[in-house]
């Protein structure tokens, strides 16, 4: 009887050990759910895969998804590059001041009042802004380097899986023309495509 039981008190510790290692394994562990995979193309380097995460984020994953879907990005460019910071895109003006008729929505972070627990780490997706806190349409980034100074105001809502190679190689190879990482229209990477790979949405 004694063997019976500690034979049975093994299987469920080894059980109860694998349980825990699973959930503390895996590069988007940060992330409460994987919505939806995505990859990011970009002409001449590659392709970004990334996880969008909408129960964090549901109103800004939304909005991008929304995008992707209708092609909007197609074409479009990264048009800030900072090295051992981030690269910006999305703009259609290709010069970050975005166009005034495109939608703009709620910026889900925490100093608008919103609980968003996706750290600005690198390979983070993040949405860019101006001033104002609700002020986000179509701009997101892509953290190459750990940038916690920028949790809780700006809205987290991804990461990249593979291919942060790529998001270097861009951040080595494309010329800047000031301190604030603008990049001039002719030397701006091209995002050929964004697509959606997997949906877990249930949508």
């Amino acid at each position: 009887m004694k063997k019976t039981l500690a034979l049975i008190f093994s299987i469920i510790l080894v059980i109860g050990l694998s349980a825990c290692s699973s959930k503390s394994s895996g590069g988007s562990a940060t992330l409460q759910e994987e919505t939806y995979t995505i990859e990011i193309e970009i002409e001449k380097y590659g392709t970004i895969t990334a996880v969008l995460d909408a129960k964090t984020a549901p109103i800004t994953v939304s909005a991008f998804v929304s995008r992707v879907k209708d092609g909007f990005y197609n074409g479009l460019t990264f048009h800030r590059v900072y090295d051992t910071f981030m690269i910006q895109g999305g703009d259609p003006n290709g010069n970050g001041l975005n166009d005034e008729n495109l939608p703009t929505i709620t910026g889900e972070f925490a100093y608008n009042g919103v609980e968003n627990n996706i750290s600005h780490k690198r390979g983070t997706l993040s949405m860019a802004r101006s001033q104002s806190y609700n002020s986000a349409s179509s701009q997101f980034f892509i953290v190459q380097e750990d940038s916690p100074h920028l949790d809780g105001q700006y809205a987290s809502f991804g990461k990249v899986t593979s291919g942060m190679e790529l998001v270097d190689k861009v951040c080595k190879d494309t010329p800047v023309i000031d301190d604030n990482g603008s990049v001039a229209p002719n030397n701006q990477p091209v995002i050929k495509e964004i697509r959606i790979v997997k949906d877990n949405s249930g949508n």
